[in-house]
């Protein structure tokens, strides 16, 4: 297994504990997936241009590149969801724990609470979901859809979305283990919750945009 397949190999492996970690209420155990996170979303996109200046470009990693992509989306946006849902949403009826523990939705600026509401997480989880089989059945017909702009925008954005929301869980329960109250520690949290949400709102936004614009431009290999 050459480098680029091993660092995309060890971000799968690092995965599960980027999703367990932040369900436990200890600042150090949020604060190490935040660290996590930054490192497997970092080697996402070192792994695969690695593989192209070293050459070494493989069926192997042309397969667990996407899938790892795909896993870590779910590990982070699952617990993401967990611990900002609205209260009371129809899915606290089938998930009882999210109901506890859905406590730390981000804080703005302006002082408005935004939680992760059900449907974001339905268009985003969906619009993958809905990408991975278009790409799959435009691959059987001999067509590779490349990512385009508004796709890699849309990736830098989420990114950026989960960053802020794993910084929030560990910088909030930091906060709470500790009892402060400086005015200092407000402005870091309402900064990291109006980076938070600012993101998530453009990340929604291109997640819909760079669909359509895919279906635009491949959707004809379907006919």
């Amino acid at each position: 297994m050459n480098l680029p397949n091993t660092i995309t190999a060890a971000r799968i492996a690092l995965t599960p504990l980027v999703a367990w970690l932040p369900f436990i209420h200890s600042a150090t155990l949020r604060g190490l997936a935040f660290v996590l996170y930054l490192v497997v979303a970092i080697s996402d996109h070192y792994d695969g241009k690695l593989a192209r200046e070293r050459k070494e470009e493989t069926d192997l990693g042309r397969l667990l590149d996407p899938l790892a992509d795909k896993i870590f989306l779910l590990a982070t946006f699952i617990p993401m969801y967990m611990l900002q849902a609205p209260r009371g949403e129809w899915l606290t009826h089938i998930l009882p724990r999210v109901a506890e523990s859905s406590g730390y939705p981000f804080v703005t600026w302006a002082g408005v609470s935004v939680p992760f509401p059900w449907w974001v997480l339905v268009i985003v989880l969906g619009r993958e979901a809905a990408m991975t089989w278009f790409r799959h059945a435009a691959n059987k017909r001999g067509v590779v859809i490349a990512a385009i702009g508004p796709g890699k925008a849309k990736a830098t954005f989420q990114y950026i979305w989960v960053g802020a929301a794993y910084f929030w869980f560990a910088f909030r329960t930091w906060v709470e283990e500790h009892g402060f109250t400086a005015p200092a520690w407000d402005h870091v949290a309402l900064f990291a919750g109006s980076v938070g949400t600012l993101s998530m709102g453009i990340a929604v936004v291109l997640t819909v945009w760079s669909f359509v614009v895919y279906v635009r431009r491949y959707g004809g290999v379907l006919k």
